[in-house]
């Protein structure tokens, strides 16, 4: 796919704009300091007026004004720790072409051809250098269109993300204002005084490395196995069968979707990791932390408040128990995170030398350890900017081993796609795996 830019400009708030520097919290300073790549991808309506640039630059002036920090830039305090620079030096707006059509590509694998849809930062200069959102608009030559957007994670987490995504289609749809302003105060995340951890938090320990009697050589992290991302279908049929296998036994706790499926996404990949039972595995669930604050903070909050679940179990263990004793770790260590597990977790941040050292890095979740992000109740798809919902909306590239993502279906019919970055040579035996306890009438699908 060859992509021509016609231009770019930088779009700065509609309005003056509060000029401050602003703290950002331990969840923050923990992120992954780049921009995470996404993509919206629209058919054509019929409108003469489709995706008009014009329309989209103004609504997002606007829309920057109540999200004035998405305009800033990232600095530095005296003691060297990340903040906010609220400057109003505008987010990057680049206008594209291609003579591919969107039918071209296929199921949307992520990829570093779909990479292409959405800018990139130079980050070789200052963290100043760049600006926190960018988004390439650009035509195909059916007429449809992809938004790629580009949301640094110091900045926002994706429920932020997505406040703020659909809140501009709010604008450009013809709103006058945003559905609800967000709310612009990350010190609502400070670590107490004095800071106080009162749990041993797991999820900011080592992850467990790859026992190397697994391997012909020994593991060099700098030296990862080639991975690959394939996209998994799993039908609403398939859902309600691998449900139903948490009701047995005379079991009557109700557990969460996420939970049902993380516990048997961790077996199937253990199994298809080949690891051995002795073989420590460590499973990252990331967390929504707004509504288990106590008070909660709102689905507005504009900043990250994805705090991190965690568990290790043996390899052994995950193969051999009950499907409902994964279950209900799992459970157990979500409902762990409550308000004063997540006070906690901000205060352990805080009393570190280094807090840089809690970040993570592509060597976190790959073999023998999973990630398993839940994007199945987030509004990916309600970004209608006057021309209709978009006909998908995810990830534009995975680069980290071992990261799974969970999607809703775009045309809400209880199915699910399973988004799986892992090592090229394991990905056979998970869709083998993952179907295996799937079985209903529908027809496995995997897209490669």
């Amino acid at each position: 796919m060859e992509i021509t830019v016609k231009g770019s400009s930088m779009i700065c708030p509609a309005q003056d704009t509060p000029k401050e520097r602003q703290w950002i919290s331990n969840v923050d300073m923990v992120m992954a300091t780049y921009h995470v790549p996404l993509l919206f991808f629209y058919k054509p309506n019929g409108s003469s007026d489709f995706f008009q640039t014009q329309v989209l630059k103004e609504a997002l002036s606007k829309t920057l004004v109540p999200f004035y920090p998405m305009a800033g830039r990232l600095g530095s305090d005296e003691n060297g720790r990340l903040q906010i620079f609220c400057n109003a030096e505008g987010v990057l707006f680049i206008e594209a072409e291609t003579t591919a059509a969107i039918d071209d590509l296929g199921d949307f694998v992520p990829s570093l051809n779909l990479r292409q849809l959405v800018p990139t930062a130079d980050y070789s200069g200052d963290t100043s250098s760049y600006p926190l959102f960018m988004v390439q608009v650009t035509t195909f030559k059916c007429g449809g269109v992809c938004l790629g957007i580009g949301n640094h994670h110091t900045l926002v987490d994706g429920t932020a993300s997505l406040h703020f995504i659909n809140g501009w289609s709010d604008i450009a749809r013809g709103l006058s204002q945003i559905k609800e302003a967000p709310l612009v105060d990350r010190t609502l995340l400070k670590a107490r005084v004095p800071p106080t951890p009162t749990f041993h938090h797991v999820e900011y320990d080592p992850p467990p490395s790859l026992n190397t009697s697994m391997s012909t050589f020994k593991l060099d992290p700098t030296k990862p196995k080639p991975s690959s991302v394939s996209v998994f279908n799993i039908t609403l049929d398939q859902l309600n069968t691998l449900k139903a296998k948490s009701f047995k036994n005379g079991n009557t706790t109700k557990y969460t979707t996420y939970s049902v499926l993380a516990a048997y996404i961790w077996r199937c990949a253990s199994k298809a990791r080949g690891l051995l039972d002795d073989q420590p595995t460590k499973l990252y669930m990331p967390t929504n932390g707004r509504p288990r604050l106590h008070p909660p903070l709102p689905p507005s909050y504009l900043g990250n408040a994805m705090f991190t679940a965690s568990l290790i179990d043996l390899s052994g263990n995950l193969q051999s128990e009950p499907f409902i004793n994964t279950i209900e770790k799992i459970h157990a260590t979500l409902n762990r995170m409550d308000n004063e597990y997540l006070r906690s977790a901000l205060d352990y941040l805080e009393k570190l030398p280094d807090i840089s050292a809690a970040r993570r890095g592509p060597q976190t979740f790959q073999c023998p350890n999973l990630c398993i992000i839940n994007w199945m109740r987030l509004p990916i798809h309600d970004a209608d900017f006057g021309w209709d919902r978009p006909i998908y909306m995810g990830p534009a590239n995975v680069t980290h081993e071992g990261k799974i993502y969970l999607l809703p279906s775009p045309v809400d019919d209880g199915s699910l796609s399973l988004v799986a970055c892992l090592e090229t040579s394991h990905l056979k035996p998970f869709e083998k795996h993952l179907y295996e306890g799937l079985v209903s009438f529908d027809k496995i699908r995997a897209r490669y």
